[in-house]
Order: C-alpha cells, then sequence, then structure tokens
C-alpha cells in the first residue's frame, strides 16, 4: 500500500533533476558566452586637444557602441577562434602584385602592393603600409578583407610577409621573423617612399606587426618622415612582462601559448635545412642541440631561448624581450598614433593595458582604445548569430585614417591662409 503511495512521486523527483541540469547547464552557457555583459561604447583614453576633439566629432566609431554578435560575440576567447581558424567570413580576393628585396644579409624580403579602388576622400596619394600578427602574410583572410576595405576606400595598400611565413618562398638565408625586428618592415616602406615620393603614408600594425610598427617609428626620428598617422591592433608592447602571463592558466592563455608554439614550430622546421643545414653559415650562438630543444618545446618562451633571439646574437631571453618590444621607443612616436586593444583579449593581460593606458595621459598625440569585446583580432559584427564580413576593427581603422587625412588637409589649408594675409597686407 505504502509502495503504491510512494510511485507517482518519482517522475517528479526524474521533472526535477531533469530541471536542474537544465538550469545548470544554462548557467554554464550564460557565463561562458559572457551573455550578461552589456554593450558600450569602447573606453576612450587620451588628452584633451584639438586633435582629440576632431577626431571624436570625425569617428563615430569611437563614440558607439559597439556590438558584437548576440549569441557568442562577448566571448573573448569565441571571438579569437574564429579569428584563428576562420580568419574573416566571405573574404574576398583583391589582386595585388608580389615585391622582392633582397637584403644586405641575404635574406629575400617579399610584400604584396595593392592600388587603390576608388579615389581617397581629401584627393591624396596615400599608402597604408600594413605589418599582420605572428606568421601571417598577404594572404590570411583578416588582412585580405581589411586591404580590400582600405582599396575601396582610395587607399594603395603595401602588406608585408613576415620573413619565412609564405609556405612557397623559401629562405635565402639563415634568418626568419622574429618578434621585434623592423629590417625587413623597414625595406617595404623605404621602396614605397622611393617609387612612388607623393605619396604620404599611414602605418598600421596587428598583433605582432603592432609592436614592429611602433617600434620602427620610435628608433629613429627619420622613419616617421611623410608618416601622417599610425594604428597598432592587439598588441601586447612588452615581451618581458608578457612572457609570465603566458605561462598562467587563466583565460586559458598557457593553451593558446602552445598553439602558437606548435605553429611556430612547424614554420620552423619547414625551413630547417635554411637554418640548420650543414652548408649553412649559422650565427654563432645557434647550435645543432637547440634544433632537438625545438622538438620538444611547448611555449613560445622556449623558441624563443633556443632559436629565435640566437638570429640577432642576443646574449639572453630578457635581452632579447627587453630590446625587441616597442615600450621603450613609444614615447618617441610624434605623429598620431591611435592604440586599440580589447578588454576580453585571452592573449594579452589586462596588466599590459597599463602601458598605453600611461602613455595616452602624458602623450596629446596618443588615443587609447579600449572596447569591453572583441577577443584577439575577432571585433566581429553581427545581429544573432551569423558574422558580418567586415569587422569593427576594420572600419575603425579606416574611419581614423581618414580622419586624420582631414585633419591634416585642414591644417595645411589654414596655414596657405596665414600666408596669403600677409601677403595681402
Amino acid at each position: 500500500m505504502n509502495a503504491m503511495l510512494e510511485t507517482p512521486e518519482l517522475p517528479a523527483v526524474f521533472d526535477g533533476v531533469k530541471l536542474a541540469a537544465v538550469a545548470a547547464v544554462l548557467y554554464v552557457i550564460v557565463r561562458c558566452l559572457n551573455l550578461k555583459s552589456p554593450t558600450a561604447p569602447p573606453d576612450l583614453y587620451f588628452q584633451d586637444s584639438g586633435l582629440s576633439r576632431f577626431l571624436l566629432k570625425s569617428c563615430p566609431l569611437l563614440t558607439k557602441e559597439y556590438i558584437p554578435p548576440l549569441i557568442w560575440g562577448k566571448s573573448g576567447h569565441i571571438q579569437t577562434a574564429l579569428y584563428g581558424k576562420m580568419g574573416r567570413v566571405r573574404s574576398p580576393h583583391p589582386y595585388g602584385h608580389r615585391k622582392y628585396i633582397t637584403m644586405s644579409d641575404g635574406a629575400t624580403s617579399t610584400f604584396d602592393l595593392f592600388e587603390p579602388l576608388a579615389e581617397h576622400c581629401v584627393g591624396d596619394d596615400i599608402t597604408m603600409v600594413i605589418c599582420p600578427g605572428i606568421a601571417n602574410h598577404s594572404e590570411k583572410q583578416y588582412i585580405r578583407t581589411f586591404v580590400d576595405y582600405a582599396q575601396k576606400n582610395g587607399y594603395r595598400c603595401a602588406v608585408l610577409n613576415h620573413l619565412g611565413a609564405l609556405p612557397n618562398i623559401e629562405l635565402t638565408s639563415p634568418r626568419m621573423f622574429t618578434y621585434g625586428c623592423t629590417w625587413e618592415f623597414g625595406a617595404m616602406v623605404n621602396y614605397i617612399k622611393k617609387t612612388y615620393p607623393q605619396t604620404q603614408l599611414v602605418v598600421v600594425g596587428f598583433s605582432l606587426g603592432g609592436n614592429i610598427v611602433c617600434k620602427y617609428l620610435g628608433e629613429t626620428q627619420a622613419n616617421q618622415e611623410k608618416v601622417l598617422c599610425c594604428v597598432s591592433v592587439c598588441q601586447g608592447y612588452s615581451a618581458l612582462r608578457a612572457q609570465e602571463t603566458f605561462m598562467q592558466w587563466d583565460q586559458c592563455r598557457r593553451f593558446y601559448n602552445f598553439l602558437m608554439a606548435d605553429n611556430m614550430k612547424k614554420i620552423i622546421l619547414s625551413h630547417r635545412q635554411a637554418l640548420f643545414g650543414d652548408h649553412v653559415k649559422k650565427p654563432q650562438s645557434l647550435e645543432d642541440t637547440d634544433l632537438s630543444r625545438l622538438y620538444t618545446a611547448t611555449s613560445l618562451m622556449q623558441i624563443d631561448d633556443n632559436v629565435m633571439r640566437k638570429f640577432h646574437g642576443y646574449n639572453s631571453l630578457k635581452e632579447y624581450y627587453e630590446e625587441e618590444s616597442c615600450m621603450r621607443y613609444l614615447h618617441r612616436i610624434y605623429v598620431p598614433l591611435m592604440l586599440v586593444n580589447a578588454a576580453d583579449d585571452p592573449l594579452v593581460h589586462e596588466s599590459l593595458l597599463t602601458i598605453p593606458k600611461s602613455l595616452s595621459e602624458k602623450r596629446e598625440n596618443v588615443m587609447f582604445v579600449l572596447p569591453l569585446h572583441g577577443g584577439h583580432l575577432g571585433f566581429f559584427e553581427g545581429s544573432v548569430l551569423f558574422p558580418e564580413p567586415l569587422t569593427w576593427m576594420d572600419k575603425l581603422v579606416v574611419e581614423y585614417a581618414n580622419a586624420i587625412c582631414q585633419w591634416e588637409r585642414n591644417k595645411s589649408q589654414c596655414s596657405d591662409t596665414e600666408q596669403v594675409e600677409p601677403e595681402l597686407d
């Protein structure tokens, strides 16, 4: 009799378990996808000046909400994973010409040149010189998407192919790209200045490329000649400070470190004959045992210590990171500089963001832009699930460049007017 009375309660218990399981799954989804995070305009750090006021008026994206795709766009991990795996959706195929430059050490540097597809908004000849992220090149989808958009806005684009990154271009010297070597980027810029003497430059760097372009501009004042502005997106500013955070498991940073190290190993080993062959005149500090250590490396720091720093003769990893980081060069940049990072970038620890914040508080030419979402080079936009081909990042860089071009045009017109008035008097 008691058993007959208790049996109706079992379905209710099972329903409760199911409901609790569904609630738990929903809770995990909400937390993992960060669905409760609000959308907001990016945080801006700058000094009040004529330039900053003009930029706020001329660049609506700086003051408008950045709205990522509703379902997954507020997760920095998914934004980063989509960028890393897919690049962009429906990526265009801009047509360009590949240029080859022989460096002084025998290395063959390459870059791709894309002509503008429309007249620029100020009618001037403007060239964007672009440095991609780690081990990237002009054929990557996020680069193709950005170049196509820039071309349609009247920009000529020159995109550096990192030394050793293109699978069909063999190394012609025992050296490949490193974290902060500016030789190849400088050679590309000098080619553009010589070939197009009337052009003005907009310098753009993504991730590792951001470090390279900022270091290049700060190395000497001459490197800033004919440069209108510089934009750096998602860089970490200091490799020395970043190395500690890359070994931590929070935000899965150690896992990303392993994946990037694995990719770097594949690239280095694809060039092992050029780098480690018996016929190669290797750097004195580079030994055959370094190749065996490379096979077992599980982090970028191990690869940098055993191989990369030795391409340029650094005595230690600390010296390599200190010398190759742009942090010590940023204060020497005098052209307008926009630094962009995402607050949810899983690769760039929040402690590193004090560097651009501090710089923007001291320099009138610097603006630091920090949206809540975007991940690492993601910045996808879209309504619910599917992202748009063009990202917030692509539009912001071009919008900022257009505003700077207009700012410089207004300045030159004002100076011309001031010169005419004394002549009339």
